[in-house]
């Protein structure tokens, strides 16, 4: 859609003679405010909290903070085009929806409503591991629309080449691993409320539905829940993984394989070589190692080395449509968004995911528009300064 920002925009403005009294908020602070208004203080600090005193997930922040927009002048930016080149398909807008497990803590609905959200809008949508629901439940109800998955690497091998060749029978079209969670770090909020969802069954909808896993049980799931959970806690990471394994995943999926959590030059180096189809530059959103350096730093030291061998992507921080163009301008292809969504689901279901993702959409169309550029494609380095 051309001019997508000035649209929304304008729908929201038509309702001034008509005020509607339970409208959503656009501010994602109120976002926020209000979810923590819905939900309990575990599920809510699972979703905002992050690693030790949180000092990433400020850093994150930070650095957006820091890098500010160098506006141009007259140049034409009345029809402007948003999509973006992903492995040969052409997506919408240079937005992901971050892969977020354990959706049903944050609303009955969990991943469906986040799914549909992203399906309507042309968002695609990445699947996690720990998602409440199974995979293929959540490929049904986005019928056609892209999506990806995301994979916690488990320690049955068994079971991780039967989550790539599920997701590859329901229509994902990218495997994404996600590295920097081998282990779940330690987290005070989630330790302060003795939080654990997956203890209580919540966001192994795909483990209890995966035939390996269930066949390593002496009673299935539904007999067991228990049983099954603790196996569960037992296989869940894998802090024994080296970059030679990366060469199973190869054996068990033709998809194309994206790294999720790099932040080092050298470890985007590796991924070029060990063959990897892609890159994610990503801290956890602040959630595994703290003090760790924030995403948005990392990510132009990443791409001087990658260059145009791979495609890299980036998440961590982003909060508005000027956070996205400046990820894009230090060379991501496209942002992944966590957070925000998330409090979009507690306040509404679906209809609140839809209303933030278009809403940073729409802001990050009319920002790329005042600062003097007409494509996604034309943002470069040149419009930032620090």
């Amino acid at each position: 859609m051309s001019n997508f920002g000035n649209q929304i925009q304008y729908q929201i403005y038509a309702t001034m003679q008509n005020p509607n009294p339970d409208r959503l908020p656009v501010i994602y602070e109120e976002w926020e405010a209000r979810a923590r208004e819905v939900l309990d203080d575990g599920p809510f600090y699972y979703i905002a909290g992050g690693a030790g005193g949180e000092s990433t997930m400020k850093t994150n922040l930070q650095a957006f903070d820091r890098r500010k927009i160098i506006p141009r002048m007259l140049n034409d930016v009345q029809d402007r085009d948003l999509t973006v080149d992903l492995f040969g398909k052409t997506a919408s807008f240079p937005f992901m929806l971050a892969p977020i497990g354990v959706q049903s803590i944050i609303h009955p609905d969990g991943e469906l409503a986040s799914a549909k959200a992203s399906a309507k809008l042309g968002v695609p949508y990445i699947t996690s591991s720990a998602s409440s629901k199974s995979m293929e439940e959540i490929a049904e109800v986005m019928g056609d629309a892209e999506r990806w998955f995301q994979l916690y690497w488990s320690k049955d091998p068994d079971v991780t080449a039967s989550f790539v060749q599920r997701a590859e029978a329901s229509g994902y079209s990218a495997i994404v691993v996600t590295l920097d969670t081998p282990m779940l770090a330690w987290r005070e909020q989630d330790l302060k409320n003795v939080y654990l969802p997956f203890l209580i069954g919540e966001g192994v909808g795909n483990y209890f539905s995966d035939p390996a896993f269930r066949s390593k049980l002496s009673k299935s799931p539904e007999e067991n829940p228990t049983a099954a959970i603790m196996h569960w806690a037992q296989t869940f990471g894998n802090p024994g993984l080296t970059w030679e394994d990366l060469s199973f995943l190869r054996e068990h999926t033709r998809l194309p394989i994206l790294l999720k959590g790099i932040l080092h030059p050298d470890d985007a180096k590796k991924a070029v070589e060990y063959g990897m189809d892609g890159i994610i530059v990503s801290n956890h959103g602040g959630r595994q190692v703290d003090g760790a350096v924030s995403a948005l730093d990392a990510l132009p030291r990443i791409t001087s080395i990658v260059g145009n061998q791979m495609p890299v992507f980036m998440d961590s921080g982003i909060r508005r449509g000027a956070d996205v163009v400046k990820a894009i301008a230090l060379g991501a292809k496209a942002v992944l968004v966590g957070r925000p969504p998330m409090y979009g689901l507690a306040v509404a279901g679906e209809k609140g995911v839809k209303e933030v993702l278009q809403n940073m959409i729409a802001d990050m169309d009319m920002t790329m528009a005042l600062a003097g550029k007409r494509a996604v494609t034309d943002i470069d380095e040149s419009m930032l300064t620090e």
